[in-house]
């Protein structure tokens, strides 16, 4: 049974115990990880469980002394995240240096948005990195135009029973894998229990429906003035399809049908009555209710934060590292500035990502895979191989994709779930269990070479020629179709 098939299961009340098949058999390490038993509960019950040595483990792979030279580029923090983060981030790569003092690594951290355009530059010169930690969306482009070198968990010392397998999936391509996990991800709804108050809804209910949103966010843009969704509408960023596409499943539509148990990604499905509709939603806060920031067109989420802190935002979908993103913008607050930024935090709120009509929940099943590209696409056209695993081993270890995914993401590696750190959040974090138990409503992007493409630029585009006018929202829809006919035709924008 897949993630998705499991969080429908939950939703129509099936109980664990109904679900028979298993998910995950014997993994590397103790017992195995029962994600038919997923829930905050049974989070709680493994974290702490077990103990993990990540430096012995990768010695198995790469010994401790091995002397070479690695190449690195990877998703870095961005504004948005909070300093917790930056720590960690920080932490790994002196605990790298410390456990490989005579591997030589040359990292370079790259903004999610310029990642994949640099990377692809740098493959057609042949100048790109021996190792590169992408977007779950990027790997499946690369591996099929061939510049990926087979890759999987065994190589570096795990099994793939110790990842999701909606993780897993996004590494394969035509049957061979060519990545491993480094973190996975799912974000929740967040509101503001004042703001909702004030605006005469009940303050501890999370909307439950889309349209439930759209009325929301009215009702509390004509009480108070302030935007009621953090619409996130911008070219070209990830944001965007982060935070839209959840709707779009929601109300039962889809690039193509990849919110099914078993897509085949053959009917292009974004010009469907369902799929219109849920773009209607977005047209109908924007222009005709006016509800959301009149910024929203080039918004990512990195904006929504400050205008949530000050009380000017109602309702947001993001990670839950946003509560202390929300405590670090506060410290840099001043004077009365600083008790107005206390009272928000004190009223923020996190619920499950609210259904379609028909009670369809999904989200973004998200998060990074690291790859090892082959020596012909790599500057100086060689590849250390032994030590592209030593980091690899290291990143998707219990441990650090634990801690590097510690205030905003899940370890990409199961058994992080068992260990002493994830125990450490779950009482240090709040709404933690909330953006957890959206793990099984998670529906990964298409598995396939076009998905950055109709992601990062036919679904921004689709929303901004609707929400601009430029097209009404059929014309917009039918377009965005029509693009995405033509991509997997082989055609260009």
């Amino acid at each position: 049974m897949t993630c998705i098939a499991l969080g429908r299961a939950i939703g129509r009340g099936v109980s664990a115990a109904a679900i028979t098949a298993s998910l995950i058999s014997a993994p590397a390490f103790g017992a195995p990880v029962d994600l038919n038993k997923w829930s905050p509960e049974y989070v709680r019950s493994i974290a702490g469980t077990e103990e993990f040595d990540t430096a012995a483990d990768c010695g198995k792979v790469t010994p401790l002394d091995y002397k070479g030279r690695l190449t690195f580029w990877y998703q870095g923090v961005f504004e948005g995240d909070p300093d917790l983060l930056r720590q960690y981030y920080k932490d790994f790569f002196e605990a790298f240096r410390k456990t490989y003092p005579n591997i030589e690594l040359e990292e370079q951290a790259l903004t999610y948005n310029d990642l994949l355009d640099k990377f692809r530059t740098a493959l057609l010169g042949n100048a790109g990195p021996m190792v590169v930690r992408l977007q779950i969306l990027g790997g499946v482009e690369f591996a099929s135009k061939g510049y990926l070198q087979e890759l999987k968990p065994e190589d570096v010392g795990y099994s793939t029973d110790d990842f999701w397998p909606g993780a897993m999936k996004s590494d394969i391509w035509e049957g061979k894998t060519y990545g491993i996990p480094t973190n996975n991800e799912t974000m929740a709804f967040i509101w503001n229990a004042d703001v909702f108050k004030r605006a005469g809804l009940d303050p501890e209910k999370a909307p439950a429906t889309w349209d439930d949103v759209v009325k929301y966010s009215k009702q509390i843009h004509d009480k108070l003035g302030i935007a009621g969704y953090g619409l996130v509408a911008r070219k070209n960023a990830g944001n965007t399809p982060y935070r839209f596409m959840p709707q779009l499943w929601g109300y039962g539509g889809g690039v193509f049908d990849e919110a099914t148990e078993s897509p085949t990604y053959k009917q292009v499905e974004l010009n469907s009555p369902a799929s219109k509709q849920a773009l209607q939603a977005s047209y109908d806060m924007y222009v005709r209710d006016k509800s959301v920031p009149v910024s929203a067109l080039t918004n990512q989420q990195a904006d929504n934060q400050p205008l949530f802190l000050a009380g000017q935002l109602g309702m947001m979908i993001s990670h839950p590292s946003d509560y202390n993103v929300m405590l670090d913008l506060q410290k840099k607050a001043t004077g009365g500035d600083q008790a107005k930024a206390q009272t928000v935090i004190d009223n923020m709120r996190y619920g499950l990502i609210p259904t379609g009509p028909d009670g369809r929940r999904a989200v973004v099943f998200g998060g990074s895979n690291i790859h090892i590209l082959k020596p012909e696409y790599v500057d100086g056209g060689k590849v250390d191989e032994a030590a592209a695993k030593a980091l690899i081993c290291f990143w998707a270890s219990p441990e650090w994709s634990l801690k590097m995914a510690y205030a905003g993401s899940n370890p990409g590696n199961l058994n992080g779930f068992k260990t002493k750190w994830m125990k450490e959040r779950l009482d240090n974090i709040k709404f933690l269990d909330v953006t957890t138990s959206m793990l099984p409503y998670g529906v990964p992007f298409p598995a396939l070479p076009e998905t950055p493409e109709i992601m990062n630029i036919v679904i921004p585009d689709m929303l901004q020629n609707a929400l601009t006018g430029a097209m009404t929202v059929d014309e917009a829809a039918e377009d965005a179709a029509k693009k995405v006919e033509e991509i997997m035709g082989g055609g260009k924008l």
